[in-house]
């Protein structure tokens, strides 16, 4: 699934990577556990209430998901 709308670069909040705002269609707690297992990117904390995630390890979690889809 290609999403021309999500940022190339920068950072990224959860709730823009997230369905359904975002292209990630799976749960905050699917998202957390794995986000500790090692499946998704880990965040990066900016203070003590903002995390973000840079877009591009978002965009190429993504990404190979469509290309692993479209074999």
């Amino acid at each position: 699934m290609k999403n021309p709308s999500f940022p190339r670069t920068g950072f990224v909040r959860l709730s823009q990577i997230l369905a359904p705002a975002g292209p990630i269609p799976v749960s905050k707690s699917t998202w957390w556990q794995g986000v500790k297992e090692g499946r998704f990117p880990k965040p990066r904390k900016l203070g003590p209430r903002t995390t973000v995630w840079h877009a591009e390890d978002i965009r190429a979690l993504f990404e190979d998901r469509a290309d692993g889809e479209a074999s």
